[in-house]
């Protein structure tokens, strides 16, 4: 009972230049002189990670002249399991800190607004603390036209920050060199095979001279899974928009009366295939219609065996927001999915919404879709 207050009193300090293996410390005064005290021995076990000390365990008892063998292999194998933790945590803190230096210089802080149609966009960051590749955009281009993006680099950390780096603004390059959307997503693959890699290796490099961990999976952080599309205006209302989805799950048209339907044809991910030719798909959005885009980490979304996506699962999400604004639609399907699981999610969460609003100086005439059923089509 003596001892703990005696050398938390006055705290013990591994000689510099001591190796590995058990200290003997003298046994505190105060220990033995106070009221029932006794001689007893001490020990004291360097916590070491990457070669240097970082603090000490010390283990005592009274009353014995030394400890058993065994217990002073017990204690030696707790400290050097306390220091391979401390050291993996630290690296791991390190890798984190890289990864989210890097993505804050990489995600716009403010996303453009386009005439006549409202956006809504959700971020959020995964739980386990791994920054992800999910990255977005919106901005304008030369011509009276908006562009927008939802991305997932495969992989995660700075291999993957560091290809969305790249990938972002090439994206607003091609887009700004007039291409269309298809001829965008047929160079931006050709950029990802030629140079993402390098560029992928280059971060694992710059992580394992930080200390951190390099990702097993970094061969993969060219792969890109995306969605691309542009809105132009039309006159008298609404807006013409194409679109193209690599490896990306697929956009959700919602019209007024809440049928849903897809927006567009799946197609093989960036990265993966030389020379892949990519097709869109133009449609006219009228005021009141709305185009939901997601990322995986919300079709993914897991409650044990189940995926929300399951079942058309988002389509009917999205066909019960009718009516909303697209604030609202993007609110509404972003608690549906923390609501899927109790855990929260582990990957990022990253969606889009885009609604055209009433002509300027009028309300949105009632829908005509002659032959569209309400639901999910």
């Amino acid at each position: 009972d003596l001892l703990r207050p005696a050398l938390e009193k006055e705290p013990f300090r591994l000689p510099e230049g001591v190796g590995p293996g058990a200290v003997p410390v003298p046994w505190p005064r105060e220990a033995r002189d106070g009221p029932g005290g006794a001689d007893g021995t001490v020990l004291a076990h360097g916590i070491t990670s990457g070669g240097r000390t970082l603090g000490a365990v010390l283990v005592g008892r009274e009353g014995v002249p030394h400890f058993p063998g065994e217990v002073a292999a017990l204690v030696a194998d707790f400290v050097r399991r306390v220091g391979l933790a401390v050291g993996a945590a630290r690296a791991y803190t390190r890798q984190a800190t890289i990864s989210r230096i890097l993505q804050r210089g990489l995600l716009p802080s403010k996303v453009a607004d386009i005439p006549g149609v409202a956006s809504a966009l959700v971020y959020e960051p995964g739980d386990d603390g791994v920054v992800g590749g999910d990255f977005y955009d919106l901005f304008p281009c030369p011509g009276g036209r908006w562009c927008f993006v939802l991305g997932d680099v495969q992989g995660s950390g700075p291999e993957a920050a560091v290809v969305t780096g790249l990938a972002r603004p090439w994206l607003r390059l091609l887009s700004r060199e007039g291409f269309g959307v298809g001829e965008v997503l047929e160079r931006l693959n050709r950029l990802l095979l030629d140079d993402a890699m390098e560029a992928a290796e280059a971060a694992a490099l710059m992580v394992a001279a930080a200390g951190g961990r390099q990702i097993q999976d970094g061969s993969q952080s060219r792969f890109l899974s995306l969605l691309y599309g542009d809105i132009v205006p039309l006159p008298g209302g609404g807006v013409r928009c194409t679109v193209a989805s690599a490896g990306h799950p697929l956009p959700l048209l919602l019209r007024p009366d809440g049928s849903v339907r897809p927006a567009a044809e799946p197609q093989v991910l960036l990265g993966v295939v030389d020379d892949a030719v990519y097709e869109s798909q133009s449609f006219d959005l009228a005021p009141g219609d709305s185009l939901l885009c997601v990322t995986d980490g919300v079709t993914e979304r897991r409650s044990g065996r189940l995926m929300f996506d399951d079942g058309d699962g988002l389509a009917l999400a999205l066909s019960a927001c009718a009516g909303l604004s697209a604030d609202g639609i993007a609110d509404r399907i972003r608690r549906d999915v923390h609501a899927f699981a109790e855990q929260p999610p582990d990957d990022d969460l990253a969606l889009l919404v885009l609604q055209v609003g009433p002509p300027e100086g009028g309300q949105a005439a009632p829908p005509e879709r002659g032959g569209e059923n309400p639901g999910v089509g």
